[in-house]
């Protein structure tokens, strides 16, 4: 009797043993500067708004009222796209959302009115809030094990990069020529992604062999290894209907079972976690004029907190090839919640301010970027976008409910000393949130066990990064 000499694998199972290609690379990259479109898009609203005042006379109602509509089609784009993903295809999903955020954002420049700009502006939230889940969920299917939570985490640092773009670019063109040209400009430049993505990025893999397209998923292995060996590889199963058929993704199979806590912590994580980050963007301008800074300088804290951030969510990307992802977040939201205390204790300092900027910008994205890594790796793949759309649609939600608390604390009058106290609170629950998930997904101790003398060849199970 003889056995085969190369185990039998999975597709999922050979994409997750593989080393990285040129084009699992190239999806990666396409991934990054799609989450630059989107950071850019997301960033440049804030520049116009404030313009439309002085041109139409919009009164800050108005404004609130198309920002807060905006935020709610984020929520709603992703949490009606998520299922819809991973049932009939994460990239025709995520093309889609990329297609009408980019028109919409575009035919905002055409716009005379408030009313018929919000509508816009609302249809361009609706694919915006398809987009990242998409994305994610595409860079993790096609990217090996091993390195999975490294290319999801560089891939949404392109979120950060979009927006210091944003405010490069609004400095550069508003005042040459205009915010219809910001406008048309971001609207158009994520529209030209669209033929790489169709031709280089491939569907998932799990949807493929969920549709029984062995033709499809054939040539999808076949171009994203083209040096590798194939025919190792088991092929799906003959389409035959169920007797039961299986659950459609959706919120309920987010909180079934094992995983209800695991997406409650993660949804507590993205909600505190960018609502934080928000605050502090919003107001620390204005809270830091009212300490005595002037508008320059409160500026240039702001911006330390930006590259602080891009330089945070890279070097955690790299770090997370190595290290326990959970470990890795626990640490940042440790590191932030210091920070946001010495911060405080030096508000009234430049100096120590921009350097506790500098910090915080370095963990509290980070830990955010951190947050989609273990997303990712969080769910299986047939409810892989279902689980992130959720995750990023709670965190979209975390900076409608903390900028409301923010310009409360504002309006009552608190210090810029008192409001980075009180946000230690919330990074202190981040890192007990964080230490819960750590003590969930630690690996269970090996036993040794008695080897038998032969044992047919077969595959191992592919562990996940830690």
């Amino acid at each position: 009797m003889t056995t085969d000499a190369t185990p039998r694998l999975s597709p999922q199972e050979f994409i997750d043993r593989g080393p990285m290609s040129r084009r699992q690379w190239l999806i990666v990259i396409l991934g990054l500067l799609t989450m630059i479109a989107e950071g850019l898009d997301a960033t440049i609203a804030a520049f116009v708004y404030p313009l439309l005042e002085k041109d139409w006379g919009t009164g800050i109602d108005a404004v609130t009222a198309t920002v807060t509509l905006g935020i709610l089609a984020m929520v709603a784009g992703g949490i009606a796209t998520g299922p819809l993903a991973d049932r009939h295809g994460r990239k025709g999903i995520t093309l889609a959302g990329i297609a009408l955020f980019g028109l919409g954002t575009a035919a905002m420049a055409l716009t005379h009115d408030i009313v018929t700009l919000a509508a816009l502006r609302t249809l361009a939230c609706l694919g915006l809030g398809a987009v990242l889940p998409g994305v994610m969920a595409l860079v993790a299917d096609w990217t090996p094990a091993r390195r999975r939570s490294q290319m999801v985490t560089l891939s949404f640092t392109g979120v950060t990069a979009g927006t210091t773009l944003g405010g490069i670019l609004s400095a550069l063109l508003v005042p040459a020529f205009g915010w219809r040209t910001l406008l048309a400009v971001t609207g158009l430049a994520p529209l030209l992604l669209i033929p790489a993505l169709l031709r280089l990025v491939p569907e998932s893999v799990s949807v493929l062999a969920a549709h029984h397209r062995t033709e499809a998923l054939h040539r999808a292995l076949t171009a994203v290894a083209p040096d590798q060996d194939l025919t190792h590889l088991t092929r799906p199963a003959p389409h035959r209907p169920a007797a039961r058929p299986a659950p459609r993704p959706s919120v309920r199979t987010l909180l079934a079972g094992g995983l209800a806590t695991t997406t409650l912590l993660l949804w507590l994580c993205c909600f505190l976690g960018l609502g934080v980050v928000f605050v502090l963007l919003s107001y620390l301008p204005l809270l830091g004029e009212r300490t005595g800074l002037s508008t320059a300088q409160a500026g240039v804290v702001v911006a330390v907190f930006g590259w602080g951030g891009l330089a945070g969510q890279l070097s955690v990307s790299f770090a997370l090839k190595r290290l326990d992802r959970f470990r890795v977040l626990t640490a940042l939201w440790a590191l932030g919640t210091l920070a946001l205390t010495a911060a405080a204790l030096g508000a009234l300092q430049f100096p120590a301010l921009l350097a506790a900027a500098f910090a915080l910008g370095l963990c509290l994205p980070a830990a955010n970027a951190a947050l989609q890594a273990i997303a990712a790796l969080a769910y299986p793949p047939a409810t892989r976008a279902t689980g992130m759309s959720w995750a990023a649609s709670m965190g979209k939600l975390g900076p409608v409910l903390c900028g409301v608390l923010g310009g409360l604390m504002v309006k009552a009058g608190w210090s810029l000393s008192t409001v980075l106290f009180t946000l230690t609170a919330p990074t202190a629950l981040c890192v007990l949130a964080a230490l819960t998930l750590q003590a969930r997904h630690r690996p269970a101790p090996r036993t040794q066990q008695p080897r038998p003398a032969t044992a047919p060849a077969r595959p191992l199970p592919v562990p996940e990064q830690q």
